[in-house]
């Protein structure tokens, strides 16, 4: 079902898949913790996973804010998930040359909604040999993402996958424009919705990102009923205690019951 990570499990269920994770590498502990538990809720519910964290965090508002615990301490963070798990892992990358040093520690190499127009990072990433994971920009139709996929398809990689994550809708809000999912399909790749970053709320005074968490059930299950092939959900055992993103993330024992939900929608509206 997904041949862009042929080492997902349980892709018989007919389950979406989900990518989940910190916004960012904490701790190595944090890390291994928050993975664990997805994981034992993704095999309880036949969900295939990939664990996602962020090695550093490039794009930051502040000078201030937390960037990361060092590059190759983080990536063998993830590595380890990888190898004590055995699940795929992903990680954002910024620039092109960190492809080629991400990609010997990850499985999925992510292009993050502003980069998705960066044909050197993109060749560079194809190149890896990677599965490449491309947000599509606040400021693209979906349409446009087909340049994307053609890029990286001349860098001599097809396993790609698109990520919705919302459009800019005035200075400081983002809206899902739902129709985008089925156009991204079209490239006859997975299109993900990412569920967390569509309700952030960008460009706050006091320079701090600020989320609607509490709408994370009513994205996700209209993104499931749309038919979006995998769903981006950032979670974290105590997301006001989160060193990125914290504004915008699903507590992590909320998961369960979440996906509980939407397994039931994927089944009425797609089981013949």
């Amino acid at each position: 079902m997904y041949p862009q990570l042929k080492n997902l499990e349980n892709t018989k269920s007919g389950n979406f898949f989900l990518i989940a994770g910190p916004c960012v590498v904490e701790d190595e502990k944090m890390v291994l913790h928050i993975a664990k538990e997805v994981n034992n809720v993704c095999r309880r519910l036949e969900i295939p996973y990939i664990f996602k964290a962020s090695y550093r965090k490039a794009n930051r508002t502040r000078l201030d804010s937390f960037i990361g615990i060092g590059d190759e301490k983080a990536l063998e963070a993830l590595q380890q998930v990888k190898k004590e798990l055995n699940i795929p892992v992903l990680t954002d990358i910024h620039e092109s040359e960190e492809a080629k040093f991400a990609a010997d520690f990850v499985d999925v190499l992510q292009i993050p909604a502003f980069l998705c127009r960066q044909t050197n990072l993109l060749i560079t990433a194809a190149r890896t040999g990677r599965c490449i994971n491309v947000k599509k920009g606040q400021f693209l139709s979906p349409a446009a993402m087909q340049f994307a996929v053609d890029k990286i398809k001349q860098g001599g990689n097809e396993n790609i996958m698109l990520t919705e994550r919302g459009s800019t809708f005035g200075y400081g809000d983002l809206v899902v424009d739902f129709r985008g999912i089925r156009e991204m399909q079209k490239n006859k790749v997975p299109v993900v919705l990412d569920v967390t970053h569509s309700l952030q709320q960008p460009n706050q005074v006091s320079g701090i990102t600020g989320g609607l968490p509490e709408l994370i059930e009513t994205i996700a299950k209209a993104g499931i009923a749309t038919g979006a092939d995998g769903l981006f959900i950032e979670t974290h055992p105590d997301p006001e205690k989160a060193l990125s993103d914290g504004a915008n993330m699903l507590r992590l024992d909320l998961l369960e019951p979440l996906l509980q939900k939407l397994v039931r929608i994927r089944k009425a509206v797609f089981e013949k």
